[in-house]
């Protein structure tokens, strides 16, 4: 089975994020990473190939230059080749946007008949989780989501999706489009063979004319929302230090009780 898992590449959440002061976007020049709720379905893509014993996984990403490393991550992992969607125009661009790119650029890659399309629940920076659905809507896709445990049969695919009061359990007709959540299970680190290996790995670069895309329908300029304000979070105040003389138990009260915890 030929598998496509489109991933993303965020700012570290160790380091400092911030958004551009031009035009109030996220700042992707500082430090990234593949995100880590998309090595679940890195992982699953190539756990359900080498069951297989056949098939390939393709990673497709769109961003920036650097985006580039989030593929060679899901390379080294295992995935036999990617492709980066990169494009001046895409920056800014909203969730319908980045759909519609993640969209088109499945359909080429697969020569529009993909087998099974894996993504993560959301990003770790948008959180959104609404991209694969709005995907499978564009490929005209069934698309199963949070799955907490996914099986691959004779043309369906089955998934086990957690809740807080019950376990569902459903099942779709091939092809499809699922999201997996990190409960599904523990995605590898690359080997040393890996990362050597992956440096043989064939990476396409494509533009939005190479997809078909306007232009003028994704971007900033495009986008539903935007962010119109931004500001860092003041530092922590130090807290109000309260020696116990007898009394600290209605002092504490008397706080609680001021900020309406009690």
């Amino acid at each position: 089975m030929n598998i496509v898992v489109c991933v993303k590449y965020v700012p570290d959440a160790q380091s400092e994020r911030t958004f551009q002061d031009s035009d109030s976007t996220v700042d992707r020049a500082a430090d990234g990473l593949l995100s880590e709720l998309d090595e679940y379905a890195v992982e699953e893509a190539l756990k359900i190939v080498e069951a297989a014993g056949e098939g390939e996984v393709t990673v497709v990403t769109v961003g920036p230059e650097a985006a580039a490393d989030a593929i060679k991550k899901a390379l080294q992992m295992g995935a036999d080749q990617g492709v980066h969607v990169q494009d001046e125009a895409i920056h800014g661009s909203d969730a319908v946007a980045t759909s519609l790119v993640l969209a088109e650029a499945v359909r080429k890659v697969t020569e529009g008949s993909p087998q099974l399309v894996l993504t993560g629940m959301s990003s770790t920076d948008g959180v959104m989780g609404v991209v694969p659905a709005m995907m499978a809507e564009r490929l005209g896709l069934p698309q199963v989501t949070y799955a907490s445990e996914l099986t691959v049969g004779d043309g369906t695919v089955t998934i086990r999706r957690d809740g807080d009061v019950a376990s569902e359990t459903i099942e779709a007709a091939l092809p499809a489009l699922v999201s997996v959540t990190d409960q599904i299970n523990e995605p590898r680190y690359p080997s040393f063979k890996g990362i050597m290996a992956a440096k043989k790995k064939p990476v396409q670069t494509w533009s939005l004319a190479d997809l078909g895309i306007d232009p003028a329908s994704v971007g900033l300029e495009a986008a539903w929302t935007s962010v119109v304000a931004f500001a860092k979070r003041p530092p922590r105040e130090q807290g109000e230090i309260v020696t116990d003389e007898g009394d600290g138990g209605s002092r504490l009260a008397e706080f609680l009780t001021a900020r309406k915890f009690l």
